[in-house]
């Protein structure tokens, strides 16, 4: 796992990452990790594959991956856990966020 103060990546979510990465027919940087305007609570994670590093993106890296932090999402992420969850139902990346004081019934959005 990372120890990064704004983001802590854990194995698992680092190993998908690779796969994610591996699986692409383009290269890119790693991923990029931000937080837009959305749903009940009003914010909600947001990834997508980062193709260059802007000027003030923060990099995390951790067991090889690289992922970088939309400078509008650090003040929000500032000690978050990232990690890769799988099963019967779902599949997916999962922020433990020690800023967040509440989620919506649906757990796609979020509030600090």
């Amino acid at each position: 796992m990372s120890t990064g103060a704004i983001l802590n990546i854990t194995a698992n979510a680092a190993q998908q990452i690779k796969a994610l990465m591996a699986a692409r027919t383009q290269p890119c940087l790693g991923i990029k990790i931000g937080i837009k305007t959305r749903g009940c609570s009003g914010m909600a994670y947001y990834l997508e594959y980062a193709e260059q590093k802007g000027p003030y993106d923060e990099v995390v890296e951790c067991d090889g991956v690289r992922v970088l932090i939309d400078p509008k999402a650090i003040i929000f992420l500032v000690g978050t856990e990232m990690d890769y969850e799988e099963n019967e139902l779902e599949a997916g990346f999962k922020f433990i966020n020690p800023n967040e004081k509440g989620r919506c019934g649906c757990g796609e959005s979020f509030h600090v």
